[in-house]
């Protein structure tokens, strides 16, 4: 009988508790400006780019392709995750023409940037990637398959119009430990990596 008096005590205190921490944690949550349900989605990114500095004097600017997944974790901060690929023609005496350099890269960036008019949103980004450097079979007598780290710097807007997205972005990557090509005096081609595109994408 106590047993069963002392549990029914306890279920009508968490009952009656369980509103309590709710409220607040509302009231936690509106003070740190948390969005309850982030607006998620998808985005296909197209664009072109290229290698700087001395690894931009043996390759050409090449074309890519994205998918990323998105989330706006608060009003100002989102973040995005996903893969890109790109080729980029080289241009090298020490090749036959047609070759060229495939990068696989996956990476996440964070982006900070107001909501405009409930519909754009300009944004400044930064992150972190690592990318597998593929060269084609007939270039791998010059060019080394190499795992190269990169560090994204991004500006671009995006323009909002139901749960479609679509956006405009620059990115230049800062690169380390490349260890791609060396020139014809045997020193390690070092660069950097620029692209500019368009994302298309859905917010569910």
């Amino acid at each position: 009988m106590r047993h069963s008096m002392v549990g029914g005590v306890a279920a009508v205190a968490m009952s009656l508790a369980a509103p309590v921490y709710a409220i607040e944690a509302q009231d936690v949550s509106r003070k740190l400006d948390i969005n309850p349900n982030p607006p998620v989605g998808l985005d296909v990114s197209l664009g072109v780019g290229g290698f700087t500095g001395d690894l931009a004097e043996n390759t050409n600017v090449g074309p890519l392709l994205g998918i990323d997944a998105t989330a706006q974790l608060w009003p100002l901060i989102g973040i995005e995750a996903g893969y890109e690929g790109q080729r980029l023609a080289i241009d090298d005496d020490r090749v036959e023409s047609g070759e060229g350099i495939w990068r696989h890269n996956v990476g996440m960036l964070g982006k900070v940037g107001p909501l405009l008019d409930q519909k754009w949103r300009p944004f400044v980004g930064a992150g972190a990637g690592l990318s597998y450097l593929n060269p084609s079979s007939d270039a791998e007598s010059v060019y080394d398959n190499d795992l190269q780290v990169e560090f994204p710097l991004a500006a671009g807007v995006d323009y909002r119009f139901g749960n479609i997205v679509a956006g405009a972005r620059a990115t230049y990557s800062v690169l380390g430990s490349e260890d791609l090509v060396r020139d014809v005096d045997g020193t390690e081609e070092k660069g950097s990596l620029f692209n500019a595109g368009i994302t298309v994408g859905g917010r569910f």
